[in-house]
């Protein structure tokens, strides 16, 4: 449905003055994103959650005020047959939105894109050519070609003379019919796209330990999060050391697996290094640490059988208004909860941790925490730095039963076409799975449930055609809807000249 969104709002801004076309967008951003991100007030009130939509549909205002700049009278009179290349410009629109929009305020927040809707789609495959802006590209190339057929055929329509039915009949609006065909083409052709999924392998395990209760207080029992993962894994090690299933090659626990600090705190440790040492497998798992004091550090830990911690990762970019609070003496005006928020920092680096395989070859796992998988930027660098394998490890105890966790799973299933690499998608509380590199997922796990997933997943080291063009679909995309605006700009200064 969402190429018939991008439809409905491109033929509403046409011919629409500037102010009106904002207006439509800032409606249709209300219409997707209150619904969208309904998660974000479950446990917080409704002020936040009204909050964030509102921002987020600011940037469709925007795009809605730029849609019908470039569909007025003087830039039709500019470019003479607009219909031609109207399809382009929206398409052009919506690409530059979402970069804008997934990087600023705070660094942005890249939830709700285009791309993400198509997991299932088969526009998904074009994530490997030209990564998350190709797929919203395409999506809304389709939605402006279905906007431009539509109105082709009520403008063949309105033309005909009411009173010949012979001439209405006989009257064929090809450049309509051609434009719906199109579309359709858009939307069908990347499904001849080839997904690879072959490769060597490696033995991965996923526990979900899970939660005591949902909710912002899920880890009030910090000690019970850790034991549940501990001993979900140590049950799993029983049927290992039966050889009831192979040992895995490496054990990956979630976001928040630990809140309490295991290089500071030694019991905390001796849980984790129990639970490794009796699977003897390296273990990753996340982490909270208490650092640099005051502050927290939202962080991936590796364990090695023997040898303990040897590989840690620092969450890069800490979720605004979750993890830390921006000018939170300005915050604490609007909402009494502005102190729930931690006060973490950021890291630097990519996360990429490297651990034999049982068939000789080296696992080298990019890591990204939680809402880091939306970050175009920040998976591609672990791929740069020569991940053949992705982890996802997340956290979402704090969204109760809602959408956002199989919202999450959907981005990751877009990565995972985008580099061509498995990924083992890991939630403290579900939706986990293990998906391939053509993007299915495997073995979806239940919400607050415990559950261990055990997978052989290809280890793949060819770069995408996205790896390899990275950021420049998105730079194009911005160059050429300047261009296209100054060329509007230009033709109003020459008009009234």
């Amino acid at each position: 449905m969402a190429p018939v969104g991008v439809a409905v709002l491109a033929l509403a801004t046409q011919g629409a003055p500037a102010w009106q076309g904002a207006l439509l967008g800032l409606i249709s951003g209300l219409a997707c994103f209150l619904p969208l991100l309904s998660w974000s007030g479950v446990y917080v009130g409704a002020l936040p959650w009204i909050a964030l939509a509102v921002l987020e549909s600011l940037y469709l205002a925007l795009l809605g005020l730029v849609c019908a700049l470039l569909q007025s009278r003087p830039w039709q009179a500019r470019i003479g047959s607009v219909a031609r290349i109207r399809p382009l410009v929206v398409a052009l629109a919506w690409v530059a939105q979402e970069t804008l929009r997934g990087n600023t305020p705070f660094g942005g927040f890249p939830w709700g894109r285009l791309a993400f809707s198509q997991a299932d789609s088969p526009l998904a495959a074009l994530a490997s050519l030209g990564g998350a802006p190709a797929v919203t590209f395409a999506v809304a190339l389709a939605g402006g070609l279905l906007a431009a057929g539509v109105a082709r055929l009520i403008r063949a329509g309105r033309s005909l003379d009411l009173g010949s039915r012979e001439r209405r009949l006989g009257v064929v609006p090809v450049l309509g019919v051609c434009c719906l065909v199109s579309a359709a083409v858009v939307i069908l052709a990347p499904a001849l796209v080839p997904r690879p999924a072959a490769g060597p392998t490696g033995r991965f395990i996923a526990v979900q330990g899970n939660v005591p209760r949902p909710g912002l207080d899920f880890n009030a029992e910090r000690r019970a999060v850790l034991d549940n993962h501990a001993r979900a894994t140590q049950q799993v090690a029983v049927s290992v050391r039966a050889g009831a299933q192979p040992r895995p090659d490496l054990v990956v626990w979630p976001e928040n697996a630990s809140d309490i600090d295991p290089t500071r705190n030694p019991d905390a440790a001796n849980v984790i290094e129990g639970a490794m040492e009796a699977i003897n497998a390296p273990l990753v798992l996340g982490a909270v640490l208490r650092e640099p004091s005051p502050r927290e550090s939202n962080a991936s830990l590796l364990y090695l059988p023997g040898r303990g911690l040897t590989w840690r990762y620092v969450k890069q970019h800490p979720v605004p208004f979750a993890e830390y609070i921006p000018y939170r003496s300005f915050f604490r005006n609007f909402s009494d909860k502005a102190d729930l928020a931690g006060d973490f920092v950021a890291g630097k680096g990519a996360g990429v941790l490297r651990v034999p395989s049982r068939g000789g070859d080296t696992i080298a796992a990019g890591t990204v925490i939680c809402f880091e998988v939306a970050i175009d930027t920040l998976v591609r660098d672990t791929v740069d730095h020569g991940a053949n394998v992705l982890l996802v490890q997340t956290n979402n105890a704090t969204f109760g039963f809602t959408d956002e966790s199989v919202q999450q799973l959907a981005i990751s299933r877009i990565r995972a076409v985008e580099h061509g690499r498995s990924i083992v998608h890991v939630s403290t509380v579900g939706v986990s799975a293990m998906i391939t590199p053509d993007g299915t997922a495997h073995q979806r796990s239940a919400l607050f449930t415990s559950d261990v997933l055990a997978a052989d997943l290809p280890l793949r080291t060819d770069r995408t055609v996205a790896d390899r063009v990275g950021p420049w679909p998105e730079i194009v995309a911005g160059g050429a809807l300047v261009a296209s605006l100054a060329l509007l700009a230009l033709s109003r200064l020459s008009r009234r000249r």
